[in-house]
């Protein structure tokens, strides 16, 4: 059993679900080495999350925008937590809901995703920055 892990740094992105599938693939090479085995994506943010689902019709991230944002207002007058700005506290709550990690299987050096699905930064923050991933994988060598 092989262990490889690596942090990689995104760029900024505006507000929204981007696909970060390609970046994976580009930046972490050892996955090319795996015949059978698992990658864990974590995102080291409070305020930024991660999810699989469409990677064709780029109106599906439009629309979990735009749902998210009406599920989730800013400027909720229960809201405590305002120091950061009126996005930073929908933000916490969006990250919370889609979650902080995700597993993937590896299958013949490659991530084993349905044909349709891509894996997703998703930016809860109008000016988060640059995010922090942590990609770490364990299988059997090819």
């Amino acid at each position: 059993m092989e262990y490889f892990q690596k942090e990689i740094k995104l760029p900024p992105y505006q507000r929204g679900f981007h696909l970060i599938t390609h970046l994976i693939e580009q930046d972490f090479k050892p996955l090319q080495t795996l015949e059978t085995g698992m990658l864990n994506v974590f995102i080291k943010h409070t305020s930024a999350s991660l999810a699989i689902n469409e990677n064709a019709d780029p109106t599906v991230r439009v629309d979990f925008e735009s749902h998210f944002n009406k599920m989730v207002p800013e400027n909720a007058p229960y809201y405590q937590h305002t120091f950061e700005g009126p996005d930073d506290m929908p933000a916490h709550i969006k990250a919370a809901l889609l979650g902080s990690s995700l597993n993937v299987p590896i299958s013949r050096g490659k991530m084993n995703l349905g044909t349709w699905q891509g894996i997703y930064l998703c930016e809860h923050r109008d000016f988060g920055g640059a995010r922090t991933i942590v990609v770490t994988a364990h299988g059997k060598s090819m």
